[in-house]
């Protein structure tokens, strides 16, 4: 196959992939605390012939690799809700929850309670305390979140007084490129190791929105499947030119 064919092949390929990831990140712009993944692309040269003894040499030809994705950590607007259960991070830290599979962690915010008074995520994950699960009791009320993550409610009915239910578990982690997203907004630390975050702040009332700009998404989608189609001709060219090629070459003068 003439290399003209094996580039643009390269190139869709690329293409293809990155169409994936701009759509999975349109899918997500109303998931609270999402964080938009972004594309990486670099050169790769081939290696010139192996007898190489031609003259001049052998040329090395470019094609392009889809190197890596990458998750873009930008913060997202943030939104009132009024509700006491819901809480943003003013940092880059992130909450520990708990599930099946072990400890993950999220940046999505929107919490509530579970029939067992547990403080869980909308997708029922438990909300992880530093000293394990955060439980509320029936008659809990006035919920309060301290800029630190403690969480306070009120007790008592003729003398009343403040209890600690405990203390959001909030890490951060020296390289979160690391993380790896395993749906359902969460992402475990696979080789990154999850450090006690202490500069990251709560916003009690608020959720983190994606970050995800939809106009910004959308106009990559365009360009990327305008790219897809220009390469798409470029391959159809090259195929009808050598097409004609061997049929100009097959005709045997009369």
């Amino acid at each position: 196959m003439e290399n003209t064919l094996l580039v643009a092949l390269s190139r869709q390929m690329s293409l293809e992939r990155q169409i994936d990831v701009i759509a999975n990140n349109v899918a997500n712009v109303n998931t609270n605390g999402f964080k938009a993944d972004k594309s990486v692309f670099e050169e790769y040269l081939n290696t010139g012939a192996r007898e190489d003894n031609f003259t001049p040499s052998d040329r090395r030809v470019s094609f392009v690799l889809d190197r890596a994705t990458y998750h873009d950590f930008g913060q997202g607007s943030v939104e009132k809700t009024g509700s006491p259960l819901d809480v943003s991070i003013d940092g880059k830290g992130f909450i520990a929850v708990q599930t099946p599979q072990g400890e993950r962690y999220t940046r999505d915010g929107s919490f509530q309670i579970n029939g067992q008074g547990q403080l869980v995520t909308s997708g029922g994950n438990i909300v992880l305390g530093t000293n394990g699960p955060i439980v509320f009791q029936p008659t809990d009320r006035d919920i309060k979140i301290s800029a630190e993550g403690t969480i306070t409610v009120g007790e008592g009915i003729v003398t009343q007084f403040d209890s600690i239910r405990g203390r959001l578990k909030l890490v951060k982690f020296d390289n979160p490129q690391r993380l790896t997203k395993e749906g359902a907004n969460l992402y475990a630390a696979g080789s990154a190791a999850a450090q006690a975050d202490t500069t990251s702040r709560i916003n009690q009332g608020f959720v983190e929105k994606s970050n995800v700009n939809a106009v910004t998404e959308m106009t990559r989608m365009m360009e990327v499947m305008r790219t897809y189609q220009s390469v798409a001709s470029l391959m159809q060219q090259q195929s009808d030119l050598r097409k004609n090629a061997i049929q100009m070459l097959a005709e045997v003068p009369a």
